[in-house]
């Protein structure tokens, strides 16, 4: 499987992580590495198939790209996607609506080209983005939260907010609650780092209390216990959510 990013055009840095695109093998030799939680929610488009949504994500999803299929995407920074849509993302979570029923009027037919269809995309979204100004708020939230030794209630302090309302306003901004991203970020941590050590290193490394809160997440998040996960992410030769979200 064939997976490229890129960063999206000057005018949309503020709101989009990246372009991407990805081509799903004829045959696949196996059933593909499931999408994982990364904190972001993807506009996309599928050959064959049309535009939806992706996310947010708090467990594995299974990947369902077919076989042959082209599929891009843009990928909204955390923090942006409710805003950027109009809408609170917490009843979207682990779902993959059809685009024009999240945003009415948005149809990418499932005949163009990948690259016109994703040229729509960016179109949409920068739209989108002028429509509905992203919240900075919830950006900065989301900055901070990288940030394993952060405490929500210090991130709604730099952010002006009581934590009451930051709790609101994010959860509808992401799609979950604050530490729920930052569990996600650690998650994220511990995956780009596998391979480099012992579970239990990588467990310290990442931020988790020890290797058990490390087994616990990854079973919660990947489905998989850290030595599987491992072995399954070497056998995809790493690729963990590219592509198909």
């Amino acid at each position: 499987m064939g997976y490229i990013e890129w960063a999206p055009p000057p005018s949309l840095r503020g709101v989009v992580a990246c372009l991407w695109r990805s081509t799903l093998p004829e045959r696949p030799s196996r059933v593909p590495m499931p999408i994982l939680p990364d904190g972001c929610v993807d506009l996309i488009w599928q050959s064959g198939h049309g535009a939806f949504l992706a996310g947010p994500d708090t467990r594995p999803v299974p990947n369902e790209g077919r076989a042959g299929r082209e599929i891009v995407g843009v990928r909204l920074r955390p923090g942006a996607g409710g805003t950027v849509l109009g809408m609170p993302l917490e009843p979207l979570q682990n779902l993959r609506p059809g685009l024009g029923e999240v945003v009415p009027g948005l149809v990418v037919p499932a005949e163009v080209r990948a690259g016109e269809a994703l040229r729509r995309l960016i179109v949409a979204t920068g739209r989108l983005a002028r429509e509905n100004p992203v919240d900075p708020a919830m950006l900065a939230a989301a900055r901070m939260l990288r940030d394993p030794r952060i405490r929500v209630d210090e991130v709604a302090v730099e952010v002006g907010l009581s934590d009451r309302q930051l709790r609101r306003r994010f959860t509808a901004a992401v799609g979950y609650g604050p530490k729920t991203l930052q569990r996600i970020y650690r998650f994220r941590r511990y995956l780009a780092m596998v391979g480099e050590g012992s579970a239990g290193e990588l467990a310290v490394r990442a931020g988790y209390t020890d290797q058990a809160h490390l087994s616990r997440e990854t079973v919660e998040f990947a489905g998989l216990p850290p030595a599987a996960l491992a072995r399954r992410m070497r056998r995809d030769q790493g690729s963990v959510g590219a592509g198909f979200r």
